[in-house]
């Protein structure tokens, strides 16, 4: 009994196999690894669209203004663009309309606000062409690259690398994207920041050292940049600091304005 107990089995487990392995028969779950916790996509709105834009990295350029270069103790004639990163989940979602309540960072005494276009993109690449460059763009968007100014200063006069001045929690507000097909593409424009009423920053986005095309093709030369991608590019001169209960008007022409307030 016991040998045919186990020819049948066996038989039975050889005829299980065949008919998993067979076409049309049963179809088993594959296993295989599995997060072990869920981490948020980070994404912002599309401006008239139920869509959102998922955000992969974000790049920002420094001292893209001539004026701002030199408040910044540079020679805005000799220095080639630089690029930092700021994490993904510091995007600040800013709705139009909405005034939205923005958290005072930890660590530091001389919180400031830069006011930028930022780019967004739809498609990327290593080495791109500047004249090919705008066929990646999506769409725009108003933003503020917040900065802890003082540690950003602290560390840089260390020779140290000063991301905890520009990469924390809430540190790239945004509103809503505005794809290319609705604004079309700018290269110039009026973008301003007031604080409580009284304008700080003014300038034009002809005033820009580097335009977007220009650094979306020097960003491909060091990254290979993908969809998802979104590019701050740079701020004006006449940045300040903020304190809480302050309120941030940014506006930038053929854009809806964003604000926020310091809590």
């Amino acid at each position: 009994m016991d040998t045919v107990d186990r020819r049948t089995l066996l038989a039975s487990g050889a005829l299980a196999l065949a008919g998993a392995a067979a076409p049309g028969g049963p179809v088993r779950a594959q296993s295989g690894p599995k997060p072990i916790f869920t981490v948020p996509a980070i994404t912002i709105p599309i401006a008239g669209e139920a869509d959102v834009f998922p955000v992969r990295r974000i790049y920002c350029i420094g001292r893209n203004y001539a004026a701002h270069a030199i408040e910044r103790g540079s020679d805005p004639t000799r220095e080639p663009p630089f690029f930092f990163q700021k994490p993904t989940d510091a995007i600040q979602n800013v709705g139009v309309g909405e005034v939205a309540d923005h958290p005072y960072p930890s660590l530091t005494k001389n919180y400031h606000h830069e006011v930028e276009l930022v780019a967004a993109l739809k498609s990327g690449g290593s080495n791109i062409a500047p004249e090919k460059a705008l066929d990646h763009v999506y769409g725009y968007a108003l933003g503020l690259d917040m900065t802890r100014r003082d540690l950003q200063n602290g560390m840089a006069s260390e020779k140290k690398p000063w991301e905890i001045g520009k990469s924390f929690d809430h540190g790239a507000v945004i509103g809503p994207i505005h794809p290319v097909a609705k604004t079309g593409h700018f290269s110039k424009g009026a973008i301003s920041l007031a604080v409580n009423g009284t304008v700080r920053q003014s300038s034009d986005l002809d005033k820009m050292i580097w335009s977007v095309a220009e650094q979306i093709a020097k960003l491909s030369e060091a990254f290979e940049l993908k969809a998802g991608d979104i590019i701050y590019s740079g701020t004006p001169e006449n940045v300040g600091p903020v304190v809480k209960g302050d309120v941030l008007l940014c506006r930038l022409e053929g854009l809806p304005d964003m604000s926020i307030r310091i809590v």
